[in-house]
């Protein structure tokens, strides 16, 4: 569906050439809810404004359903953006139009038929959720309703592509939520193609399928959702993930962990899946003359299935044969070491 070819994006000031994306390589599936996190200066948005023709790679290409979205232009390229839609942080709509006359407005544009264009209106209004609000001006509006107007004018002409451009940013926690909500309905729906660009991991672990995630204009860390949770690498992706997580699993709060409770040994078991429903703790009390004290601990919905952790102190006659049997089991352990 979409695929970034060793691209890069060099902007030339009076300081001199400012690199903002460097040697991007990407390939992100038909269907797919697609991530792309950094902080600010990252390149993230620089990158998805490639993916429509907004900016042009000083070097690479890039491939959307076909159009090499990076070489062509003028007819070409709008042809190519019929199939790529873009939803912003700031909603961008017609204040002086209504809700109907803002969805309406790019099918105007390419001269679809009235009676064709209102009928599409309204399928539009039914799948955002904004029935009874046909008529409201964006003033009238909370800036979720508002979003949505964004989305179902983005999906009026029928894209392949949706990019979403720090879409939820401005949106209070809730309202985040029913957005991100509506964004996998349609996903699921309408088969459509999302690349989202976030500086917030929780929007990351809610809706998308993989995740790229950028610093200093790079790709340094690139998976499944569910896996980088699992076992982020770079130090950049662990602090997302961090960000999100409730086990308070960073190092100084495995060290306050480890000081708090010094007797037997501190475990992180870690679980993915179908894992988190194991009776595990159960089993060592049965099985080890062990007492289990349950810490801490967490779980985490991605679309790709549940990822745990749970931090537990073992104390008994059997310590080490318990972290034995612990090892064998199909959860991730890591034993804290007492100082």
């Amino acid at each position: 569906m979409i695929t970034v070819s060793n691209v890069s994006k060099i902007f030339k000031s009076k300081k001199g050439a400012i690199s903002a994306v460097d040697d991007v390589n990407l390939t992100i599936d038909d269907g797919e809810i697609f991530g792309v996190i950094g902080y600010s200066g990252a390149g993230k948005s620089t990158l998805i404004r490639m993916l429509n023709g907004l900016e042009i790679p000083s070097e690479g290409t890039i491939d959307v359903n076909g159009h090499i979205v990076s070489k062509v232009k003028g007819g070409k390229l709008r042809s190519a953006r019929h199939e790529i839609s873009m939803i912003f942080q700031h909603f961008n709509l017609l204040w002086s139009r209504t809700v109907r006359d803002n969805i309406a407005f790019p099918l105007e544009i390419t001269k679809v038929p009235k009676e064709e264009r209102n009928r599409r209106v309204e399928e539009l209004i039914e799948l955002v959720g904004l029935k009874g609000r046909e008529d409201s001006y964006p003033s009238q509006l909370s800036g979720g309703q508002k979003q949505r107007v964004g989305i179902a004018r983005a999906l009026a002409n029928n894209p392949k592509v949706l990019l979403c451009d720090e879409a939820t940013s401005a949106l209070d926690p809730e309202t985040t939520d029913s957005i991100l909500d509506l964004l996998v309905d349609i996903n699921k729906r309408l088969g459509l193609t999302i690349v989202l660009i976030t500086h917030e991991m929780k929007v990351i672990q809610k809706i998308c399928h993989r995740v790229a995630v950028m610093e200093n204009g790079k790709v340094v860390e690139l998976g499944e959702v569910l896996e980088v949770f699992k076992n982020p690498q770079q130090k950049i992706t662990q602090r997302f993930v961090s960000e999100v997580s409730e086990t308070g699993s960073t190092k100084e709060a495995i060290e306050n962990l480890v000081s708090h409770y010094p007797d037997g040994k501190i475990v992180k078991l870690t679980f993915v899946g179908e894992q988190t429903e194991q009776p595990l703790i159960t089993s060592l009390i049965k099985n080890f003359d062990i007492n289990a004290n349950i810490l801490q601990g967490s779980i985490s919905q991605t679309q790709g299935g549940s990822y745990g952790t749970l931090f537990i102190q073992l104390t008994g006659s059997q310590e080490e044969e318990a972290v034995e049997y612990l090892k064998k089991q199909t959860v991730g352990i890591e034993v804290m070491n007492h100082d």
